[in-house]
């Protein structure tokens, strides 16, 4: 089994990040970091660069944690590359971060953090950055 975490390079990101490294610990699994764009934009302060990602793994690697990292830009949205993973790998729980968001914004724009909930049959768990 597999704990995984959707990263992005963000408080909200390293949040999600520090709570999945607890569970993976906890669970005593490998730690699945996923960071993932559209690619439709010259600028997506969401996807992580490489210096970003090396010192994630510089991180995990001295915390003694087995990981993976993945970077995708496959034109799909977070959401759909997060729960696509969690059911092909043998994934026991997603870890996200989710911001405040107003009702009626999450109703017009949706969340990926509301489709991941929905869709993802593991155990979902969403951090709030502090």
């Amino acid at each position: 089994m597999t704990v995984l975490v959707g990263y992005v390079p963000s408080p909200l990101g390293e949040a999600a990040l520090a709570a999945a490294v607890e569970q993976a610990r906890f669970r005593d699994e490998p730690l699945l970091v996923v960071n993932t764009s559209r690619g439709d934009a010259y600028v997506d302060p969401r996807f992580a660069q490489e210096g970003d990602l090396e010192r994630v793994v510089r991180e995990l690697t001295a915390a003694g944690v087995p990981h993976t990292v993945r970077q995708l830009m496959r034109g799909r949205d977070a959401a759909e590359e997060i729960v696509e993973i969690a059911e092909a790998e043998d994934v026991s729980l997603v870890v996200i971060g989710i911001r405040h968001r107003t009702p009626v914004g999450k109703l017009i724009m949706g969340s990926n953090a509301q489709e991941i909930l929905l869709r993802v049959s593991c155990p979902v768990l969403a951090v709030k950055a502090d």
